[in-house]
Order: C-alpha cells, then structure tokens, then sequence
C-alpha cells in the first residue's frame, strides 16, 4: 500500500516542532481541527502516512516532519462528537526551513492548498509535490 503526504500547520507559540520532537515515540494528537475539510483530511490519513510540520503565522515555513501513528478517532477536545483527531509522532526536523515564500516561487507547487487555501490546517500533499519540498528541504 502505497504511502500518503499531508501538510498539518500549528501556530509556534501553541505547539512547536520541539514540543512535538520533545513528545517522542509515543506521539501526540493531533487535535482540535475545526473545518470539515480539515477533518476529512485527517480521516483519510493511514498509519504510517508522513506530514509535514508548518509553523503557521509565526514563520509561515515547514519546520519538520512527522508520522501517522494513530489513525482517527473521537476528538476528545470536541464536545460536539463531531470531530477527530490522529496521533503523530515527530521523524525529523529540517536543517533549512522551507518558507511559504519560497513555496510560493516554485511554479511546480502553484497547485498546493497552502496557496490556494491559506486557512486550511490539514492538507494532502501530492507524492511529486512532497519530492520537491524534501529537494528544497535539504532532506
């Protein structure tokens, strides 16, 4: 079964790649998603499925990256019943950032939600695209 890629954003002074990294193998969730399309998304990830770790409004780059450990399951923090959450654990941070202005300038990746749906906070992410953001990420 092939690997999917997704894109999940957290502000910094919420939640950090170095939280995430400091969380270990036993991961986190990955809650509080609110958008239905977001919520989707994160319906559609599968154990073993990679994201990459963007610091939204604080930097706007991509930081780092990690796993899907967990698949979805009921949002405890949601009172609706509405919503869920996976849990990630941290695979690695990047040695050189990727920032959205430099996404931006990549005519390739004109297509990514994180241009066209700046808001949305789960994203899936195309195997070509995710090669050449690893490229831009030194990874």
């Amino acid at each position: 079964m092939a690997r999917s890629y997704f894109l999940i954003k957290s502000e910094p002074d919420v939640w950090s790649i170095e939280q995430q990294k400091k969380a270990g193998n036993k991961g986190t969730p990955w809650d509080g998603v609110r958008n239905y399309q977001a919520a989707k998304n994160l319906k559609a990830m599968k154990k073993g499925d990679q994201c990459f770790f963007y610091h939204s409004n604080i930097g706007k780059e991509i930081v780092g990256i990690v796993e899907v450990i967990k698949e979805h399951y009921l949002d405890k923090t949601d009172q609706s019943g509405r919503f869920v959450a996976v849990t990630v654990k941290f695979l690695k941070k990047l040695n050189k950032p990727i920032t959205l202005e430099r996404i931006k300038k990549n005519k390739k990746l004109s297509h990514l939600s994180l241009i066209k749906q700046s808001r949305l906070s789960v994203m899936p992410i195309d195997s070509k695209s995710w090669k050449i953001l690893n490229n831009m990420g030194k990874i």
